[in-house]
Order: C-alpha cells, then sequence, then structure tokens
C-alpha cells in the first residue's frame, strides 16, 4: 500500500485483501520453487510484503525498498524476514514485484529500463501492476502522484524492451463501474479543493465486509481465468509477468 494511504486503524479494506491474495496465488503459480529472495518495489507500509512472506521458506527475505521511507519507518521493528531500506539495493534477485509502482514515476520508461531491469536476475520474474484506462483518471489519481493510467498495451510496450511478457491480465472489473461514476461526476462537477488522501481503516461490519471480499474474490479468479485465455477483461487495473532473458 502506497504509504500516503496507510489506514490508521488495523482493519484492511477488502480490496487490499483480494489484490494480495491474487498477486500471491500469481506468484505461486509462476514461480517454482518459491523464491527464498524477493524485493518488493514501492513496498509501503509492506503489509504485502509480511503476508507473502508467511508463505515463503522460512530462509526468505523480502528486501521492502520505498524511496519514501522515513526513518521511523526505517526503524520500526517489523518481522525478521523483511529488510526495509530507502536506497536502491545492489543486488539482484529472481523475483521483483512493483505493485502499482510506475504510475508514480515520471519517467517511467527509464525506471524500468534501469532501476528495475537491473535488479531482476537474468531469467529472473518482474510482475507489475498499475492503474488501468487514463479515461478513468480522477481525482484520487491526482492525490496519490500518479501521471497516468495503463492499458494492456501500454504496459507491454512499456515493459518489452527490458522483458519477455509471459503472462498479462486485467484485475477488478466490477470495481469500473463506480470509478467511471466518480469521473463521469467530476467531469460535471469538478473538485473545488485540491484532492487529498483520506487516511481511514475498513469499519463496516463482518457480514458486509465479507460479501464486499467475496464479490471481489470471484471478480479476480474471473480475471486471471481470462488472462489464462487470452480474452479481454477491462478491470481497473492491468497487471503483467515478465522474464529478464538471460543475458
Amino acid at each position: 500500500m502506497d504509504l500516503r494511504e496507510r489506514p490508521d486503524g488495523d482493519n484492511r479494506h477488502p480490496w487490499e485483501i483480494s489484490r494480495a491474495r491474487f498477486f500471491r496465488r500469481l506468484i505461486h503459480r509462476h514461480v517454482q520453487p518459491a523464491p527464498t529472495s524477493v524485493l518488493d518495489i514501492g513496498s509501503g507500509d509492506s503489509w504485502f510484503a509480511t503476508e507473502l512472506l508467511a508463505e515463503l521458506p522460512t530462509t526468505s527475505q523480502i528486501v521492502c525498498w520505498d524511496a519514501n521511507y522515513t526513518l521511523d519507518d526505517l526503524t520500526e521493528t517489523i518481522d525478521p524476514g523483511l529488510l526495509r531500506t530507502a536506497q536502491p539495493p545492489s543486488q539482484q534477485y529472481p523475483l521483483v514485484l512493483a505493485l502499482d509502482v510506475l504510475e508514480h514515476v515520471q519517467d517511467d520508461a527509464e525506471f524500468v529500463a534501469g532501476s528495475i531491469a537491473q535488479r531482476v536476475q537474468p531469467g529472473g520474474l518482474l510482475i507489475a501492476s498499475v492503474p488501468a484506462h487514463q479515461w478513468l483518471f480522477t481525482s484520487h489519481d491526482q492525490a496519490l502522484g500518479h501521471y497516468r493510467r495503463h492499458t494492456h498495451a501500454t504496459l507491454r510496450a512499456l515493459l518489452a524492451p527490458s522483458f519477455t511478457v509471459v503472462q498479462q491480465g486485467s484485475l477488478f472489473l466490477s470495481l469500473v463501474p463506480p470509478r467511471a461514476a466518480q469521473r463521469l461526476l467530476e467531469r460535471v462537477r469538478p473538485p473545488r479543493e485540491a484532492p487529498s488522501v483520506v487516511h481511514s481503516g475498513w469499519n463496516h461490519g463482518p457480514m458486509f465486509t465479507r460479501a464486499v471480499g467475496g464479490v471481489l474474490d470471484a471478480d479476480a479468479r474471473l480475471g486471471l481465468a481470462a488472462a489464462r485465455r487470452r480474452l479481454p477483461f477491462a478491470g481497473l487495473s492491468v497487471w503483467a509477468v515478465c522474464r529478464r532473458e538471460h543475458e
């Protein structure tokens, strides 16, 4: 999660939980045997890294690299299998994650070719995700510091010079209508104030939470099934599994 969206409480949004399940499933599907060394770029509060670490071998380490880490973030007590750093790591990894990161980088092509590609071992994998569809760009994107949203084609074009795209797909079709409604409302009635990020936990009761989580989990499974069959699927995010070929 982006540090600007860090929740005030311990309750995670069902979107974040379903998203984490989806990408852990994707990792286990494509990375065999399970990796013992992972770089998570833009790791934020390290919640996803913590969840992933629990499913990896006991000797595994996940390096959480986020340029926005403060001294408090770097000195916070976290799982001993996690290592936080605000500086670019010097080594290479068999698995690198860039989940909802590239939209924050102005020169994303240079960042992929340099900062990311140089940290993936030859033969290793990159799993990347970005917000989808520029026509859904709203004040929420502005508040989070997004420069753009992507399509399957633009994400592939961004990654292809440095990687071979193994699989590509979309995520969360069910969230497109409410975001489209927000976009339409903002066109009719533009926000009067500069956009800001609202920090809050999820507090909507167990029954509603399970219902929302169930819908999002089913949505994620549908998106993965569509990706396996290379079917068009217009989700709120697009993702890609990429391999850095041997030099």
